[in-house]
């Protein structure tokens, strides 16, 4: 566990923008909150090494829920403003990885 920008991020070998041992990238600024535990981490990957429980996906329904961690700036985003947010912090501007798109099924429904 690691403390970024005020909130307690799980997770392998985590900096301190939240990038983690399964994806460092410079573009691996992003946590997300999991449903199943209200626990914040930065990849599925992680969820399944540390939490004893199986993940559960954030409904259709939910997307105003916050559930999405900045690691440059610190903003929380609710799952729509992710998902609409072209890659880019729309509080800082900082770059996210486009590639965690091919992943967003593991989180959202």
């Amino acid at each position: 566990m690691r403390v970024v920008h005020g909130i307690e991020v799980f997770g392998i070998d985590l900096d301190a923008n939240s990038r983690c041992t399964h994806w460092n990238s410079e573009l691996d600024i992003v946590a997300l909150k999991f449903k199943c535990c209200g626990r914040w981490y930065p990849c599925f990957e992680c969820h399944q090494a540390v939490a004893d429980h199986v993940a559960e996906v954030w409904l259709q329904s939910e997307r105003d829920q916050t559930a999405v961690l900045c690691g440059n700036c610190g903003s929380q985003l609710t799952i729509n403003e992710y998902l609409n947010c072209r890659s880019t912090c729309p509080k800082c501007a900082a770059a996210f990885n486009p590639g965690c798109e091919k992943h967003y099924h593991l989180y959202f429904e």
